[in-house]
């Protein structure tokens, strides 16, 4: 049996983690380790942790966990990695966004390079049941050819982007970004934040892919709006459209159409989302145990999604298209609050 380990407690994705091991069959929530006492505590107790601490090296070197859940906001997020690494963690699932920067982004590509450490992104809707589904009929032909995606969500690019851009990669896996045009408007989202999710207000952008796939999204609180979406952050939806039919996700329910005819039904988020994390945790797993296999939210195709952020900032600053790959631009959060503050 595997052992499970948790980093940070604050806000409910810890919580959300913490109860998909329910469902998880090859491993066990072992530790959790946050440095306020008293959250670290009543975290234990709430979910039956059998261990406690608040210094995560302590953790690693006395319960050697197989899986890490690094659930810190992205400005410490190096020092875990490395410290993880150091300790001969096997396997990593981080927040998003793993990055805010190309300098956060080289030295988080530069450490998992020197490591056998295996590094993942908790882009957890990848693994929603349903959701799931849709990409596995769109890969076995359902809808044709995918010829266009449209994405987007009420929260900025860094918020819950990274999640509607890894949802474009799920329906065309394999692809590679050629361009990416950009505009944006509100600065509210660069100010100083607990959380350090830097981003414009609204964020448009149209990206082309290397196999004549054309996608849009759409960032912020003009976003379109979801049937059955309570809180700002259950506004992500999904549309693809192929050569002989299309689709369309939400956190609250889907759509197919077919040549066969039109499928559709609701889930709940909340449900799909326990499944998803631990559907998650067992694909990282199989690529513990078979190293030839990454999975599909691997640092590499997380990174890669974050480089289409990078290039959509630039785009913005630069009033033009933008085209890939793209050349490392420093101190970019600065100079896109400059543009917009204008």
């Amino acid at each position: 049996m595997y052992k499970s380990a948790i980093i940070g407690v604050s806000g409910p994705r810890a919580s959300e983690h913490a109860a998909a091991y329910v469902h998880v069959k090859r491993s066990t929530l072992a530790a959790v380790s946050t440095r306020n006492e008293e959250n670290l505590r009543a975290f234990a107790a709430q979910h039956g942790v059998g261990h406690a601490y608040t210094d995560y090296r302590r953790m690693f070197a006395e319960v050697q966990p197989h899986v890490v859940h690094v659930n810190t906001p992205p400005h410490v997020r190096v020092e875990v990695l490395e410290a993880a690494i150091e300790a001969g963690v096997p396997a990593i699932v981080c927040e998003k966004p793993i990055v805010l920067s190309f300098e956060d982004l080289s030295q988080i590509r530069a450490l998992a390079a020197s490591s056998k450490c295996k590094v993942a992104v908790n882009h957890q809707l990848h693994f929603h049941p349903n959701r799931f589904s849709l990409q596995q009929q769109v890969a076995n032909g359902a809808i044709g050819r995918v010829t266009h995606v449209d994405v987007s969500s009420q929260l900025n690019v860094v918020h819950q982007g990274t999640h509607v851009l890894q949802a474009i990669a799920a329906f065309i896996p394999g692809s590679k970004v050629v361009s990416v045009r950009a505009t944006a408007t509100g600065i509210e989202g660069l100010v100083d934040n607990p959380r350090h999710h830097y981003a414009p207000d609204q964020v448009q952008a149209e990206i082309v892919y290397d196999n004549g796939v054309e996608a849009t999204l759409n960032c912020g609180p003009g976003a379109p709006s979801v049937d059955g979406a309570h809180e700002i952050n259950h506004h992500k939806r999904i549309s693809v459209k192929g050569t002989e039919g299309d689709l369309l996700w939400s956190m609250w329910g889907w759509q197919l159409n077919t040549a066969d005819g039109q499928t559709s039904g609701v889930h709940d988020y909340f449900e799909e989302d326990i499944l998803g994390q631990a559907a998650m945790v067992e694909s990282m797993i199989d690529w513990i145990e078979d190293d030839d296999s990454p999975m599909p939210l691997c640092l590499d195709n997380a990174l890669a999604d974050f480089e289409i952020i990078m290039g959509m900032y630039q785009s913005i600053i630069s009033e033009r298209t933008i085209t890939f790959p793209l050349q490392p631009e420093g101190d970019i959060l600065n100079k896109i609050r400059e543009k917009l503050k204008d």
